[in-house]
C-alpha cells in the first residue's frame, strides 16, 4: 500500500491533535497555565526524582485546590520566592488579581519518582494553574539538580477546523501589534534605536521586509536595505545575532540589527515575488508582495515598482554544487520570530507572502504578526538552540564566566547554544597559542554537555552505552570514550568521571547524548536516572606548562583527595577554593590542548570568583585568555578529534582516530555497537591519517586529497603550525594510501587545477610521547 505525502513526519511544526496544547516548565521554574472546565492537564516527569509543585487559582484569583482535586500539603514556598524575583510573572499575577500571598500548593511526585512518570488532573471549573518544578543551585560536588516538566492541556471543548496559531509573548509591552493577514502586506514606522518582531504563527510562512530611511524619505529619497551591500559588509549569505548583525543601505549606511533570530534561514538573493514570477509559470493575475507592497507604499508617495529587493525573511534558499538557485519549506516552526533593532528612523511594510504554487510556504500561505517594542528595553542577542526539531528552542545563553571575558573582547561566535569568545582583542589568535605551548592560558568551555547518572543501574548503562570498559574505573578516575549507535559509528565522544559506585557524570559535546542514554535505559529497563546539569556546572581549562603552578596557589583539597601536585592525569578532585569552607569546585586533569592541564568545574554563580583566582594566580606567569580559534590550532596539532570535522554519524572510532576507546579483546560485555565494530576493525576502509604539505597555503576542512585523478581522501583540518614550523593537516584516507610516507596531493579550486604536495606522517604532530601531558 502506498502511503500519501500527509504520512510525511513534520515534528517542527509541533502537529499535536486538536484541542491539545503542549507547555514546557524549566527545571528551577514555573508556569502559568489557563484552564476551563473537563479540561485535563498531563504533567510529565521528563528525568524523573523531580516533585512538582502546583497552585490553583479560581475566577475571583483566590487559591483553590480543589478544582483539580487535588489536596493541600505545601505553603507554595517555592512559587511565591520565585515570583517575588521575577518581574515579569509578577506582573501578570497582578493583573489577573490572583492572590499569592495566602495560596496553598500541592506537591505531587515524589523524590525517586521514576523517569517520564505521569500525572493526570481534570479541572472541575475554570482557573489559572501554577505549576512549578523546584529546586535551587545544584552544587558542583552533588548530582541533584532541578529537571524539566511537560505538560499537555487537552480542551474539552474546541474547533477541529481551528488552523495552528502560535503567539509567543510580547517580549515586553508592545508600541504596536499588527497582525499581516495572509497574502497581504502592512506598513508601520518605527524610530531609532526601538526593536522590531516579525513573528511566524503559523510555521513555514516567509514573510518579505523593506524598511525606508525616513529622513530620506521625506526629503524624496527612497533609501532601503540594500542586500549586495549587506552581504559584501558582513561576509556572509544574510546577517545573523552577534558580531556581523548589520542590514545596510545603498549609501553604506546601517539600516537595522539582527538581535535574535529563532529560524537561522533567510534569503536575500531573491526579489519578492511578483506578478511576472506567476505569469511565467501560468498562473495570470496571482496576488503577490510586490502589488501588495506598491499599494500599501502609495500613502508615502513612494513609487510603485515591478518588483521589490526585499529582505525575504523564513525563505529556505540556497545554491547547490551545480551552482543552481534552489528553495525548499521554509524552516520556521509555529511561534519563530526576527528580532530587529532599528539604527535609524525607518518607514517599514512587512508581507505575508501569498505564494501558494510551490514549497515557499509549505503550500499554504498563513498570517504574519509584527510586534515594535522600546528602544529603553535591552533584549539579549540570541539565536535559537534546538536539541530536537520538535524540542522547544532555547535562547543563546552566557556562560558563566561571560561577564569576564566579554570585558577583553567583543568577538563571539554562538556554539552550542552559548556565546564564546572566538579571540581576544589585546592578544590575538598566535599570541594565545602561543601562551598555552609556553606559558599558560585560560579558556572558557562551559557548553560541554553534563549529565548525571545515577542509581543501581548506573554503571550498567554506561557499560552498555559507552565503548570503554566502564567497571575497570575507579572512584575519582576520568575516562576519554567513544558513544556509538547499532552500526558502529559515533554519535559522539566524551569523557566520563565516576564520582562514586553508582554514580557518574558524562560529560559530552552533543546535548542529545543525554536523550540517547535515556532512550537506552528505557530499552533495557534500567532502574538509573539521567539528568541535565549542563545550567548548573560551567568550566574554564587551566592549560599550558605553568598551569600546575597556578592552581597550588588557590586550590584546596581534603586529606583524602590527591593534591594538585599529586593529580594524575584524567584524575580528578573535588576541592574548594583557598580553604576547606572556601567555594566548591571539581579539578580535573583533563584538556583540550596536548599540554599539561587542568579543567575546574564549577556552579555559573561561581564562575566570576574562579576566574578571578584564576587570573590573580596567573599574573605571575603571563597568563592569557584563549578564544576558539587558538583552541583549533591547539588540538588540531595533538592530533585531538572534533565532530563535524574528524568524525560523524558516519565514522567509527577506528576511522576518527581513536580506536584506542574500543577495547574489543578486553571488554567482554556487550556494549551498542560491539557487533559492527568488530567487523569494521577487521575490514577497514579509511584511516584518519597525518599529513605534512609542502608551501605555505593551509589545507581547509573539506579539501578532496587524491592520488592522480582520483579521489582517495579527505582533508578534515589544517593548519600552518608556528610551533613546528609546519603545514600540517588531519585527513581521513583510503587505508591503501595511509602508510606512513605515501605521497599524495590536495586538490584546490576545482580539486585538479591546482594541486599542494603532501605526504603521510605520524601524528600527533605535537608531542606524540605526550610527555608533556603527563608531567
Amino acid at each position: 500500500m502506498l502511503h500519501t505525502s500527509k504520512d510525511i513526519k513534520n515534528p517542527g511544526l509541533r502537529t499535536l491533535p486538536p484541542g491539545v496544547e503542549k507547555y514546557f516548565v524549566k527545571g528551577g521554574g514555573l508556569s502559568l497555565i489557563e484552564v476551563l472546565p473537563e479540561d485535563k492537564i498531563e504533567i510529565i516527569n521528563d528525568e524523573g526524582q523531580q516533585i512538582c509543585e502546583v497552585v490553583v487559582f479560581n475566577s475571583h484569583g483566590k487559591s483553590d485546590l480543589s478544582i483539580l482535586s487535588l489536596k493541600e500539603n505545601s505553603n507554595a514556598d517555592f512559587s511565591k520566592k520565585t515570583i517575588s524575583n521575577d518581574e515579569k510573572i509578577s506582573k501578570i499575577l497582578k493583573k489577573k488579581n490572583l492572590e499569592l500571598h495566602n495560596a496553598k500548593a500541592s506537591i505531587i511526585f515524589n523524590n525517586d519518582c521514576v523517569m517520564g512518570e505521569k500525572i493526570t488532573l481534570t479541572s472541575k471549573d475554570k482557573c489559572i494553574v501554577m505549576i512549578a518544578a523546584p529546586g535551587g543551585a545544584m552544587n558542583v560536588h552533588e548530582q541533584n539538580p532541578p529537571t524539566d516538566l511537560t505538560i499537555f492541556l487537552s480542551k474539552a471543548k474546541f474547533i477541529e477546523t481551528d488552523e495552528q496559531f502560535i503567539l509567543p509573548d510580547p517580549l515586553s509591552d508592545p508600541i504596536i501589534e499588527q497582525l499581516v493577514k495572509r497574502r497581504t502586506a502592512e506598513t508601520y514606522s518605527v524610530k531609532a534605536g526601538e526593536y522590531i518582531q516579525i513573528i511566524d504563527p503559523g510555521g513555514r510562512q516567509c514573510s518579505d521586509f523593506l524598511a525606508f530611511d525616513t529622513q530620506k524619505l521625506n526629503d524624496g529619497i527612497e533609501s532601503i536595505i540594500d542586500d549586495k551591500a549587506t552581504r559584501t559588509f558582513m561576509g556572509s549569505a544574510y546577517p545573523g545575532p552577534g558580531l556581523f548583525s548589520k542590514f545596510y543601505d545603498g549609501d553604506h549606511e546601517a539600516m537595522v540589527e539582527v538581535v535574535r533570530d529563532t529560524v537561522g534561514r533567510h534569503d536575500t538573493f531573491n526579489l519578492a515575488c511578483t506578478s511576472k514570477y506567476y505569469e511565467d509559470m501560468g498562473y495570470m493575475g496571482h496576488i503577490n508582495c510586490t502589488d501588495n507592497f506598491n499599494k500599501g507604499l502609495e500613502k508615502y508617495d513612494i513609487n510603485s515598482r515591478k518588483s521589490w529587493s526585499a529582505i525575504n525573511l523564513f525563505f529556505n534558499t540556497g545554491i547547490d554544487e551545480n551552482n543552481v538557485a534552489t528553495f525548499d519549506e521554509p524552516w520556521s516552526r509555529p511561534g519563530d520570530y526576527v528580532l530587529f533593532r532599528a539604527l535609524k528612523n525607518l518607514t517599514c511594510i512587512s508581507s505575508a507572502c501569498p505564494c501558494d504554487v510551490d514549497a515557499a510556504n509549505g503550500w499554504n500561505p498563513t498570517d504574519i504578526f509584527v510586534r515594535t517594542y522600546s528602544k529603553e528595553k535591552k533584549y539579549s542577542k540570541a539565536i535559537a538552540f534546538r536539541m530536537k526539531t520538535d524540542s522547544e528552542p532555547k535562547l543563546t545563553q552566557e556562560t558563566g564566566f561571560h561577564k569576564k571575558t566579554s570585558e577583553l573582547t567583543r568577538n563571539f561566535v554562538e556554539y552550542k547554544g552559548f556565546w564564546l569568545a572566538n579571540n581576544f582583542t589585546n592578544s590575538g589568535t598566535i599570541k594565545e597559542y602561543s601562551a598555552c605551548r609556553e606559558s599558560a592560558i585560560a579558556t572558557d568551555l562551559s557548553p560541554l554537555r553534563k549529565f548525571e547518572i545515577l542509581g543501581p543501574d548506573a554503571e550498567n548503562l554506561m557499560q552498555y552505552t559507552l565503548t570503554r570498559n566502564v567497571k575497570k574505573l575507579s572512584v575519582g578516575q576520568v575516562v576519554y570514550t567513544a558513544m556509538c549507535y547499532e552500526n558502529g559509528c559515533m554519535l559522539d565522544d566524551g569523557t566520563l568521571f565516576k564520582l562514586g559506585q553508582d554514580n557518574f557524570r558524562w560529560i559530552g559535546g552533543d546535548e542529545y547524548s543525554g536523550e540517547w542514554l535515556k532512550e537506552q535505559a528505557k530499552k533495557k529497563n534500567y532502574k538509573v536516572w539521567i539528568k541535565s546539569a549542563t545550567d548548573h556546572i560551567h568550566n574554564i581549562a587551566v592549560q599550558g606548562p605553568n598551569s600546575r603552578k597556578i592552581l597550588e596557589k588557590f586550590v584546596w583539597t581534603p586529606p583524602i583527595q590527591p593534591s594538585i601536585t599529586e593529580l594524575e592525569w584524567f584524575r580528578f578532585n573535588i576541592a574548594r577554593i583557598d580553604h576547606e569552607t572556601g567555594t566548591p569546585i571539581v579539578i580535573s586533569r583533563t584538556g583540550y590542548t596536548g599540554e599539561l592541564g587542568y579543567e575546574i568545574w564549577c556552579h555559573p554563580k561561581d564562575a566570576a570568583e574562579v576566574w578571578d583566582k584564576v587570573w590573580e594566580a596567573g599574573k605571575e606567569f603571563d597568563i592569557t585568555p584563549l578564544g576558539l580559534e587558538a583552541l583549533d590550532m591547539l588540538r588540531i596539532e595533538a592530533g585531538l578529534i572534533f565532530y563535524g570535522y574528524e568524525f560523524d554519524d558516519q565514522t567509527d572510532p577506528f576511522e576518527a582516530g581513536i580506536g584506542f576507546t574500543v577495547p574489543l579483546k578486553t571488554k567482554e560485555d556487550d556494549f551498542i555497537g560491539k557487533e559492527e565494530l568488530i567487523k569494521r576493525k577487521a575490514n577497514p576502509q579509511k584511516k584518519l591519517v597525518g599529513l605534512e604539505l609542502d608551501g605555505h597555503e593551509p589545507a581547509a576542512h573539506g579539501d578532496n586529497v587524491y592520488i592522480g585523478r582520483g579521489q582517495v581522501g579527505v582533508i578534515t583540518s589544517g593548519m600552518l603550525s608556528p610551533k613546528l614550523g609546519k603545514n600540517i593537516a588531519l585527513c581521513r584516507i583510503d587505508v591503501k594510501y595511509s602508510e606512513i610516507g605515501s605521497k599524495v596531493e590536495i586538490g584546490k579550486l576545482d580539486g585538479h587545477q591546482k594541486r599542494i604536495i603532501a605526504k603521510v606522517v605520524p601524528f600527533p604532530f605535537y608531542d606524540p610521547t605526550k610527555s608533556r601531558v603527563k608531567a
